[in-house]
């Protein structure tokens, strides 16, 4: 999964909202130094990826990923599903998805100083590109893959694999469907 799934996974705690999404900015960072509610949401991130990585249903839709995108079938996947659960957002949830980016922007700014400092960095980049709103279209997942591709250290075409999207589009939304409330129970167990 990624950011909107990590932060709608994590309740209504801005601090443990917090902590789930920063487990994508901590490498280098020391986390024992983070406030308690953020660690625990960093440890929440942990337990949601083991469980994603490891469920059946996300085994194949990786499977239905293209051998040119093979080896990054997993990030492909935890993007596209972000985008299912986008564009599908009412079934899981009553507040409207606006609202809700609008409150997660809000809770990182007002809780800045309690970010680890590579998602301090990344906070301007989020806000300014809204991060969470392009996950609702295949335009705004194509951007959210090239800036993956940025991160990476040797040169990758990320961007390209939106056709895997298009092309398994009705296929890897079932496996989303199915797969979502088995993780939204798992999730449950560790809040």
């Amino acid at each position: 999964m990624n950011h909107l799934a990590h932060l709608y996974l994590s309740g209504d705690d801005p601090l443990l909202r917090i902590g789930n999404l920063a487990g994508d900015f901590v490498k280098g960072v020391d986390t024992a130094a983070l406030h308690p509610a953020v660690q625990q949401g960093i440890a929440l991130h942990k337990a949601i990826d083991a469980y994603t990585d490891s469920h059946p249903i996300v085994q194949q839709s990786k499977k239905r990923i293209g051998p040119t995108h093979t080896r990054f079938a997993g990030v492909l996947i935890d993007v596209f599903y972000d985008h299912f659960l986008a564009a599908n957002w009412d079934t899981y949830c009553d507040q409207p998805l606006e609202e809700y980016i609008d409150e997660i922007y809000a809770d990182l700014q007002a809780h800045r100083a309690l970010l680890p400092p590579p998602l301090q960095a990344a906070l301007p980049r989020m806000l300014a590109a809204d991060w969470l709103r392009a996950y609702r279209d295949i335009d705004g997942i194509a951007l959210a893959l090239g800036r993956l591709e940025r991160r990476l250290r040797r040169r990758v075409d990320l961007a390209s694999s939106i056709d895997e999207l298009k092309r398994n589009y009705t296929e890897l939304e079932d496996d989303f469907r199915i797969f979502f409330p088995d993780l939204i129970a798992h999730t449950q167990l560790h809040i």
